[in-house]
């Protein structure tokens, strides 16, 4: 045998091996995902938080809990289950308070972490929203072993993911979709496509300034942004095409500073057609769609719980949430405001802080972050009811 027919057969060979390689480890990552159960996909993400995860309290047990994905089960055995997806920055705890009342409304309810989130905000240089997709996609073949009709939630970037996927996937049985974010309030956003790349942050980390808390961060690296700004476009582009035929409840507040609610509420009446869909809208009563007797409105100003406005996060919690209710842990003061009036903010005592969205102000009050919805309750016997139409 010649030297060129060796060398031949010896490039053969090793082509042949890389591609037996790849197919064992595709066989064996399908396998894997076959077989992973929600209880080891939890196992794995927390350890994967404890061992990346820069944390904030003298509490790591909690920091670990809040952040991870979780599980609430109903008291009966049920058909119904739900997969609820947190925002961009954000972690599974901003939907605690909804999740377990879905779970006594009679649903398995599951929250799941996107990659990037729950550690530290660097690591969402690194986020794609395919991987985001795939999560998604594997946890609903995950709950489909356990029960028979599937619903789906998220708020923010996650309502967006969920509402892609639900618009591909007939079996989904109705959406809650929390500050979806169909449509920036940022004109300038399509640009970040462009400066990702040399431009890691719109704002870059300052030393001594605080880049996290113990279930968000407050810093996004431009990536992130983009992520979002991916599924804001496939949503949009979705909905144009196919709109949402089941039932759909969307929870908005008119002074959204994230969001570009008009956009949204067009979609909704546009594209959202189950006649048992709902919109919740706090604010002043959009009247150009007042013809939709399927948007129901509560204002957002209540000065005898010192509220001027509500805010992007605030309609996901219970005025009783240990960390973001009334007498919670946590109070974002950092909202938009001078310096002087943030100082202020942090020491003041709980009755002399008012809330609003970010960027409100108003001469002589301090306005802190609304992180909890007074309308909590009745809210969530509208959910109840829209998602009862799917069964």
């Amino acid at each position: 045998m010649t030297s060129r027919a060796l060398a031949f057969y010896r490039t053969l060979i090793r082509i042949w091996a890389v591609v037996i390689t790849l197919m064992v480890v595709t066989l064996s990552s399908a396998a894997t995902a076959e077989n992973i159960s929600f209880a080891s996909y939890q196992q794995q993400t927390t350890a994967w938080i404890k061992q990346n995860r820069v944390f904030q309290t003298d509490e790591p047990d909690n920091e670990l809990q809040w952040n991870g994905p979780a599980e609430w089960r109903p008291a009966t055995p049920t058909s119904k289950g739900i997969i609820l997806v947190h925002g961009l920055g954000d972690s599974p705890w901003s939907l605690v308070d909804i999740g377990k009342r879905l779970a006594e409304q009679g649903f398995l309810v599951r929250t799941i972490l996107l990659r990037g989130h729950g550690t530290k905000p660097a690591d969402l240089i690194q986020a794609d929203i395919d991987e985001w997709r795939q999560t998604l996609a594997q946890q609903v073949d995950i709950l489909q072993k356990e029960v028979a009709h599937i619903y789906l939630g998220g708020f923010s970037t996650g309502a967006n993911l969920v509402t892609s996927y639900a618009i591909d996937h007939p079996a989904i049985r109705g959406l809650v979709l929390y500050s979806p974010a169909f449509q920036t309030s940022q004109p300038s956003a399509w640009i970040l496509p462009f400066i990702t790349w040399f431009k890691p942050w719109l704002r870059k980390p300052i030393d001594g300034l605080p880049q996290q808390t113990p279930v968000r961060y407050l810093n996004t690296p431009t990536n992130g942004f983009l992520q979002f700004y991916r599924s804001s476009k496939e949503v949009q582009q979705k909905l144009n095409q196919s709109g949402f035929d089941r039932p759909a409840l969307l929870v908005l507040t008119e002074h959204d500073s994230v969001v570009d609610v008009r956009s949204v509420l067009t979609s909704f009446t546009q594209h959202f057609s189950h006649p048992q869909s709902r919109m919740i809208w706090y604010g002043t009563a959009p009247h150009q769609d007042a013809t939709d007797d399927r948007i129901l409105v509560e204002t957002d100003y209540l000065p005898e719980e010192r509220i001027s406005q509500f805010s992007h996060m605030g309609i996901l919690f219970s005025p009783d949430n240990i960390l973001y209710g009334r007498t919670g842990k946590e109070r974002f003061c950092r909202n938009g405001q001078t310096q002087d009036i943030y100082v202020q903010c942090l020491i003041a005592p709980n009755e002399g802080i008012w809330y609003s969205d970010w960027g409100y102000q108003e001469e002589n009050r301090i306005h802190a972050r609304l992180t909890f919805n007074p309308y909590f309750d009745w809210q969530s016997g509208v959910m109840q009811e829209v998602l009862s139409a799917g069964e």
